[in-house]
């Protein structure tokens, strides 16, 4: 029986992540799972990475954004799409709307990195800006939304977008097999919540861990208080996971699974990016590398254990990348 929210929405379950995969196949790359042995050497299991920083427009929400704006009716796709996002998302509606024919607006943070506004602007996407500390995005969106009669599609709290989200551990199981442990990068809690999805149908064994910024700890906060935690705006260099609260849609999925939430300090993001360049050569964005930093945290209670992580994105200004890699 499916579950339903109060105000009537419905959970999304694993058979809606299967068919999303089916609308993004062959518009989404199938990443490659990826691994080191100096990494597993580190942490004496073996570590898989699905590698999402190399999807289209650079992070695992093309998935997502992919997947909903394919649902559009005409009408929709005529009117437009609107969307708000300090940058991946802002990308991945930009680019789908570009390559479905939708005219796309798109409400980012003046701090938003360069290369991310840069991006969303090529894809033919109209930026409003806004400041991310004193505004509302969510509000805007919504005003945007009504004004001009365009679908807000929000990066996390939509049930499309959540599916899209969770073809990335469905391919990643399909691929690696069983796991023992997943580590997932977590803001708004749309790539977690897929993840269970696809962990409790393809390896039910395995562990979920989803992993916030040290500085915005609000999903482990609404876990224990069994309520949406709000918070400000938190200040790290994981500017993909800055999110105020988790979507209710996902916390749903998160308060029924009950996976484990961990942290990561803007440190320990930092050294991980050293560390995908150095053996991996991968470029990584901070966001992308929560997974990696928490593993890592918890070596000792891995050790011999085949485990999965999520690099969600690859999204970085250059010169910023390079001053985070020089800092010890």
């Amino acid at each position: 029986m499916t579950e339903h929210l109060t105000d009537g929405r419905p959970v999304p379950t694993y058979d809606d992540v299967v068919a999303a995969a089916r609308r993004i196949a062959g518009h989404a790359h199938r990443t490659p799972v990826l691994s080191s042995r100096i990494i597993d050497e580190q942490l004496g299991a073996r570590v898989l990475f699905k590698c999402e920083n190399l999807q289209r427009a650079g992070a695992f929400k093309f998935r997502g954004a992919f997947n909903a704006l394919s649902r559009f009716t005409p009408g929709q796709r005529a009117a437009g799409v609107v969307a708000f996002s300090s940058g991946n998302h802002a990308q991945a509606v930009a680019l789908a709307a570009r390559l479905l024919g939708i005219p796309a607006t798109i409400v980012m943070p003046h701090d938003a990195p360069a290369a991310k506004v840069a991006a969303t602007r090529g894809y033919g996407g109209r930026i409003v800006r806004y400041d991310r500390y004193t505004e509302d995005r969510e509000a805007i969106g919504r005003a945007l939304a009504e004004e001009h009669g365009l679908t807000l599609v929000p990066s996390y709290d939509h049930p499309d977008v959540l599916a899209g989200q969770g073809t990335a551990a469905k391919e990643l199981f399909e691929e690696a097999g069983p796991l023992d442990a997943l580590f997932v990068p977590l803001g708004g809690g749309g790539l977690l919540s897929g993840s269970l999805l696809a962990a409790r149908a393809l390896a039910p064994d395995c562990v979920l861990h989803g992993v916030e910024p040290e500085a915005g700890d609000d999903v482990r906060r609404s876990l224990e208080e069994g309520r949406i935690v709000h918070i400000d705006t938190p200040k790290t260099i994981a500017d993909g996971a800055q999110t105020q609260h988790v979507g209710e849609l996902p916390f749903a999925i998160l308060r029924r699974e009950r996976p484990i939430v961990l942290t990561a300090t803007d440190d320990e993001l930092a050294a991980e990016m050293r560390a995908f360049a150095t053996y991996l050569k991968l470029v990584v964005e901070p966001t992308g590398c929560l997974g990696l930093a928490a593993a890592r945290a918890r070596a000792e209670d891995l050790r011999g254990r085949r485990i999965g992580v999520i690099v969600t994105g690859g999204n970085v200004d250059l010169d910023r990348y390079a001053d985070l890699l020089r800092e010890p």
